[in-house]
């Protein structure tokens, strides 16, 4: 196993490796840029000239967009990267790695809790749908499933804050605290309670958005080993039907459904851009849109690497776990 471990971890490199240039001259290669964008009405005005424009690009390494240029630009961010710097933030001004830290958290809480629910809700759903097929029941998660998917998160977001923010008035519209209550210092129960009434809507809408797709892919899978001979072996043999769905059929649905579970780490930590966007949440998300409309290319390249990280932790993890749900599996 430790050399299959080792094995990973080596094509983890050539894949991070490859990832960072693709990122790195799809950065560079923008229509415009940090300088550009901060300084065009200033330029439009008069109150700056293109010279100036040059100088402040080559103080911020972006005169250059050669290919030979870009290409020395990103070795230069490659061997800082190695010494654990991923440069200076241009918008934030701050270290990447700090403004990661500071906001990643928020959004690591709103996707813990929104995955968490969605697969203690949906994967009894999938299994029940899947044990009453074209039943009633099967019918009415399925569609509302479908639903769910094919809602676009803003339009679901802006939905909900209609309903219980604006005409109901039951759950704050947006924002992270309330903006108009001053609390002691020593509130912690008050401040926690207020943070959490706001993260209600957002975790609402990611877990509905969630839980169409997780439900149909076990019940997919669940109706694939349902149909199997060893199944139909275990119900001649007399076994009871929650020890056939439970103890056979699900414990073979596992490795398609830890695989899924597994590359959902990038988006625990990664942030749901849009949805913290809707409810002005300030989550990693929310950072990396902003900065990657700004043409911050410092947190671009820190943000987009830190996420194909837990991309390549996530699939060794799902790995290892097949192991774990299934002795069978060998990792050579």
């Amino acid at each position: 196993m430790w050399r299959y471990i080792a094995k990973r971890l080596l094509l983890a490199v050539v894949i991070l490796f490859g990832v960072s240039a693709l990122i790195y001259l799809l950065s560079m290669l923008m229509p415009t840029d940090y300088i550009d964008n901060q300084t065009a009405a200033a330029v439009h005005s008069g109150a700056m000239t293109q010279a100036d424009v040059m100088r402040l690009k080559e103080l911020y390494g972006l005169a250059d967009k050669s290919f030979f240029g870009i290409v020395k630009s990103y070795f230069n961010w490659l061997t800082s990267t190695f010494r654990g710097d991923l440069g200076f933030s241009f918008l934030y001004g701050k270290p990447v790695t700090k403004v990661i830290g500071d906001y990643v958290w928020i959004s690591f809480i709103i996707a813990f809790l929104a995955y968490l629910i969605q697969t203690i809700i949906a994967i009894p759903m999938g299994i029940k749908a899947s044990v009453r097929q074209y039943g009633p029941y099967d019918y009415t998660v399925s569609i509302f499933a479908m639903i769910g998917t094919a809602l676009p998160s803003f339009f679901l977001a802006a939905l909900l804050m209609n309903i219980f923010s604006i005409k109901l008035g039951i759950l704050p519209l947006q924002g992270l605290t309330t903006a108009t209550i001053i609390f002691p210092p020593d509130a912690h129960l008050q401040i926690f309670l207020d943070k959490a009434k706001h993260l209600i809507l957002p975790i609402s809408v990611l877990v509905l958005l969630g839980i169409g797709g997780l439900m149909k892919f076990t019940r997919t899978n669940m109706l694939e080993v349902l149909n199997s001979d060893y199944i139909r072996t275990a119900r001649a043999k007399g076994l009871s039907e929650h020890k056939v769905v439970y103890r056979h059929a699900f414990r073979n649905t596992l490795i398609p459904l830890v695989t899924t579970l597994s590359g959902m780490l990038p988006s625990l930590f990664g942030g749901a851009m849009i949805t913290e966007t809707v409810f002005s949440i300030p989550g990693i998300g929310y950072m990396a849109l902003r900065a990657t409309q700004q043409g911050d290319i410092p947190f671009i390249m820190g943000y987009n690497i830190f996420l194909a990280i837990l991309t390549v932790v996530g699939m060794l993890i799902s790995d290892l776990m097949y192991m774990v749900v299934d002795p069978r599996v060998k990792l050579n």
